[in-house]
């Protein structure tokens, strides 16, 4: 489905960047994969002298932390609003507000090129994960992240699995938003032309004011009208779902975060650190 046919994209329909608390429910979601992002970022060799690309950077904690912990030369952070980019500038980080889907929409080789949970908003998948490698320099890496939807028809019939199958089905019906083809990264960076190649899946653990079920809580609370549309489930159906989440009856899965990378053949020059994450 076309998403401009019914609510626009991402950040227009719904999670608007000028809406209240909208960097607040980002942040939430920071903290449920920041630090799993990172170990496995610097598990690839991602450290000094590398320059880096940060797509769809959200409020920077990647970006920043690439800097401070990895010690990265420098990082390129893209979105298209960069309001809360720039909020917290540090030495190191540049932004650059721009639509990935545009062509030409950044120029240069880097040595790390990153998206998380962007590419599963977006039409095109294939044609941009080209784009992106495109971008990765020789024996550099491009690394995804997006969202792999734990709910089945066998999964228990909760008010968490009802507001989760309807925030899937309205968002997919209003902004565009597809998670199912996300197992396939593997096969679509060697495709892109990029090896060797490989993925792991993380699912955070819901628990009662953990950051993800928090996340979860905002997302739905934002998403509303586009789940209501499904039919789904009502507003009380929701409500029921947020009360469920900080109850101790909780017994889910969260959506897990599916990471895939793959390398640019070639070798960077002094690119040691590189070559052990291979």
């Amino acid at each position: 489905m076309n998403p401009a046919s019914e609510g626009g994209r991402y950040g227009e329909a719904f999670f608007r960047p000028e809406q209240a608390g909208e960097g607040e429910r980002i942040d939430f979601g920071a903290l449920a994969y920041d630090d799993v992002t990172l170990a496995r970022l610097r598990a690839l060799g991602v450290g000094p002298g590398w320059r880096c690309l940060d797509v769809g950077a959200g409020t920077g904690t990647v970006a920043r932390r690439l800097l401070g912990e990895a010690g990265v030369e420098s990082v390129l952070a893209v979105d298209r609003d960069v309001r809360f980019l720039g909020e917290r500038p540090v030495p190191g980080l540049d932004l650059l507000e721009a639509d990935i889907t545009a062509p030409g929409f950044v120029s240069g080789a880097y040595d790390l090129v990153h998206a998380r949970f962007v590419l599963m908003h977006l039409a095109g998948h294939e044609s941009l994960i080209t784009t992106l490698a495109g971008l990765v320099a020789p024996g550099g890496v491009l690394v995804l992240s997006d969202a792999v939807d734990l709910t089945s028809d066998r999964t228990p019939d909760t008010p968490y699995t009802a507001a989760m199958r309807a925030m899937w089905q309205g968002l997919g019906a209003t902004i565009g938003t597809d998670v199912s083809w996300v197992p396939s990264y593997p096969q679509l960076l060697r495709g892109a032309g990029l090896a060797p190649v490989a993925a792991e899946i993380h699912v955070p653990p819901l628990q009662p004011e953990s950051p993800i079920s928090r996340f979860w809580a905002d997302t739905w609370e934002r998403s509303r009208p586009a789940m209501l549309a499904t039919g789904l489930v009502d507003d009380a159906a929701v409500d029921a779902a947020i009360r469920y989440l900080v109850s101790d009856e909780c017994a889910a899965l969260s959506a897990g975060m599916l990471t895939a990378w793959g390398w640019k053949p070639g070798e960077r020059p002094g690119a040691g650190a590189a070559g052990k994450g291979r």
